[in-house]
């Protein structure tokens, strides 16, 4: 009986990510500021949709993440992205990436 093992390779774009950045890949998410009252802080809201376990309606659900804003550049109701990042206090571990899109004022709008 002579079995051989053979090595299984990655993907060329998966070592290529990896190669790129020396950790792999980056868990991402993306949603919408909700809170920038905290220095070099913000809180992001995120909504994903769940499957409801016993009637099987799809059900929004959300999670807020704190995320370091190092420069304050992003503000609140923007849509940006966050990635995973080492602890940076006790609710901390997010760090802001990007402003995709910047919150439109409404001007002369009376409620």
């Amino acid at each position: 009986m002579n079995t051989k093992k053979t090595a299984t390779t990655k993907s060329s774009a998966t070592s290529a990510v990896e190669a790129s950045t020396g950790r792999g890949r980056q868990i991402e998410m993306i949603g919408e500021v909700v809170s920038d009252k905290m220095q070099k802080t913000i809180t992001v809201r995120i909504f994903r949709m769940v499957r409801h376990e016993k009637y099987g309606k799809f059900v929004r659900r959300t999670s807020t993440f704190k995320a370091h804003d190092e420069k304050s550049e992003a503000k609140l109701g923007d849509v940006v992205r966050i990635i995973h990042t080492r602890p940076l206090s006790k609710t901390k571990r997010w760090k802001l990436a990007a402003v995709l899109k910047k919150a439109g004022k409404t001007v002369g709008v009376d409620v």
